[in-house]
């Protein structure tokens, strides 16, 4: 078949558009494996059981009254099935029953092997296995094909042609992702090189590109909106095989895996019966690192790709006898080039501080895009915002650079071949730790507003910096980000006091700020060319030296005018009484004793203490507060 004569479009769908992020199959699956939706998410009654626990557990968010039909369990037993996560329900004209698969809504082998991976690679691994099974049918086609398998044939063939396997996203969306083994390879890949060259000449590629799909439009019995809602979604789960990345809003060949992408790279349909599509499905399909003589090939490949990069590494201690030891050798060189490209991403920080800032701007608005040009977009989706919150301080921290600790390890969550997230860090521990050469910032984050802010985040933030202060010999600070700090997590704060498991009491710096107040600092950073550590531990110092002279609401307006008036930073005075109220609580730590405010002006506050006979009255000065008289209780 050609493009264009006599032609029907039929899109292949590898996800679904409800479940954008196909990483996250693997946190949904984990929450089904210890449920007792296990062999039951058929009936109304089971997908709203099992749509409460995913939103329950954090997988998915369900706002109050926005899904009451349980689509959304739905949508994950779809995906569940179509990796081969759990057995399918088998139809009446299948050719085969559900004996001969397995028990319906069950865990498969293979879910069981995905469910024990926790590296990304193992991740992007089974879904390679799966993604390379040819399942999917094609009306009035004999056969069967792996959508994964056609893309890569036409990379290669581009590859062989231009210097380069990049496909656009147009390119993807109107002439790949619309076309199986049924169609002319060289037709395909003729279409997209002339699209290509037409784009390259028009005046606006914007315009350009409604125009051609306007075109395709034609050969297509569905909403027009299809061929780029599905070719995003598409695109985003054949990147989760690890064997594609982003290239702008396309894809392109990682270059480490190309000798796989060779080997499973194909043009033509299965004609196996469906059910040995099935069977290969729930038990893991084969790929050429299963074989010795490919593994070795592969292994050889990724060597001298290390060689070139001039990147170090020593497996000369590792046996190479059999498909596992070569594998863990691959695995092993994998993980020492995931590394160094992470440590290369992390110094390009410093010059893309303006897109951090922009990934910043769309966290507040709590997710969606800006578009550069055609070609170039940011996004936040906006069921991902935790997980991008957390990536984006991370990268932020990363710009402002002079680290001591290797990027990793500043991050607690899981990052794709893209460098974007997967997921927000594990609990635990805290979200991110940065070791310079004189302290450390914890950066704890969330999304949270409400008022249960302070009972969701004020214990284990708290225990999480005291556990840092136990394990580091340097003045541990922590930064709380959230789009709207809750008084009470800010008074939480601002006492910042907790009791080790000795009993021993710590006094914890941590200071609360809006992530709206971390961007306006943080861009007066690099506009000023101030962007170093330094600044921000200033801009700490100078809050924390405030917090026992201010109730939270003051101390917070406090913490904004600091954003605001920047000169104010490091300065150790502001007007007396910070803030105090008739009525406030002050503690005198010389006599350890809680009075309350009865009388102020702009020199001093009056506090009367309780006795036995009469109450003592007390005046207090800017000195007092300054050192360590007393406090605000």
């Amino acid at each position: 078949m050609k493009i264009n004569e006599n032609e029907k479009i039929s899109i292949w769908l590898a996800g679904n558009t409800g479940l954008r992020n196909p990483l996250r199959i693997h946190d949904g699956l984990e929450v089904l494996s210890k449920s007792q939706f296990v062999g039951k998410l058929h009936g109304k009654a089971n997908e709203l059981g099992f749509m409460k626990l995913l939103n329950d557990k954090n997988v998915i968010n369900n706002e109050s009254g926005k899904d009451s039909s349980g689509s959304h369990a739905r949508k994950w037993r779809l995906m569940f099935e179509r990796y081969g996560f759990i057995y399918g329900k088998v139809k009446n004209n299948a050719g085969y029953t559900q004996d001969d698969l397995g028990p319906v809504d069950t865990l498969t082998p293979f879910g069981k092997i995905f469910l024990k991976a926790q590296s990304m690679a193992d991740i992007e691994e089974c879904f390679l296995r799966s993604l390379s099974v040819e399942q999917y049918k094609v009306d009035e086609c004999v056969g069967t094909f792996s959508p994964l398998r056609w893309v890569l044939a036409i990379m290669l063939e581009l590859k062989k042609l231009t210097g380069s396997s990049e496909l656009s996203r147009i390119e993807f969306c109107l002439f790949v992702q619309t076309t199986n083994p049924s169609y002319s390879l060289d037709d395909v890949v003729q279409n997209i090189l002339a699209l290509r060259n037409k784009r390259k000449s028009a005046n606006s590629k914007r315009v350009f590109d409604k125009e051609q799909i306007k075109l395709r439009s034609k050969y297509y019995d569905k909403a027009s909106g299809n061929f780029t809602d599905y070719g995003d979604m598409n695109m985003r789960y054949l990147r989760a095989s690890g064997v594609l990345q982003r290239k702008g809003r396309g894809i392109q060949i990682i270059d480490s895996k190309h000798l796989i992408v060779e080997k499973l790279a194909k043009t033509s349909f299965s004609t196996e019966p469906y059910i040995s599509h099935m069977m290969e499905l729930v038990q893991g399909a084969v790929l050429p690192t299963d074989n010795v003589n490919d593994a070795i090939s592969i292994l050889n490949d990724l060597k001298n790709i290390l060689k070139q990069s001039n990147i170090y590494f020593d497996i000369s201690d590792m046996s190479l006898n059999t498909v596992s030891e070569i594998n863990m050798a691959r695995r092993k060189l994998e993980n020492i080039l995931a590394q160094t490209n992470e440590e290369l991403y992390a110094r390009k920080q410093r010059d893309e501080w303006k897109e951090i800032s922009d990934y910043m701007t769309l966290l507040i608005r709590g997710g969606g895009k800006i578009q550069y040009d055609e070609d170039n977009m940011i996004e936040v989706p906006k069921d991902e915002t935790p997980a991008y919150l957390e990536w984006i301080m991370w990268r932020a921290l990363l710009a402002i650079d002079h680290l001591n600790n290797p990027p990793s390890e500043v991050r607690g969550f899981k990052l794709d071949a893209d460098f974007l997230p997967v997921n927000a860090a594990g609990g635990g521990k805290g979200d991110l730790y940065c070791v310079f050469d004189n302290y450390v910032i914890l950066t704890e984050v969330t999304m949270s507003t409400s008022s249960r802010q302070e009972a969701m985040e004020g214990e284990p933030v708290r225990r999480h910096v005291s556990d840092a202060v136990i394990n580091y010999t340097k003045p541990v600070y922590c930064m709380f980000i959230a789009n709207k700090v809750n008084m009470n997590t800010a008074e939480t704060f601002r006492h910042g006091v907790w009791y080790t498991n000795l009993i021993k009491k710590q006094r914890l710096n941590i200071v609360p700020l809006t992530l709206k107040q971390f961007k306006d600092y943080f861009d007066y950073l690099f506009n000023s060319n101030q962007a170093e550590p330094d600044r921000i531990v200033d801009l700490l110092d100078t809050c924390i030296c405030k917090r026992d002279a201010m109730e939270a609401p003051i101390w917070m307006d406090y913490i904004d005018k600091l954003i605001s008036e920047k000169e104010l930073i490091n300065q150790k005075s502001c007007k007396f009484p910070f803030g105090v109220y008739f009525g406030s609580h002050i503690f005198d730590n010389v006599d350890k004793a809680t009075g309350i405010v009865v009388g102020m002006n702009d020199d001093y506050i009056l506090v009367a203490y309780e006795n036995t006979f009469e109450p003592k009255i007390i005046t207090y000065d800017r000195l007092a507060f300054e050192n360590n008289v007393c406090k605000i209780a």
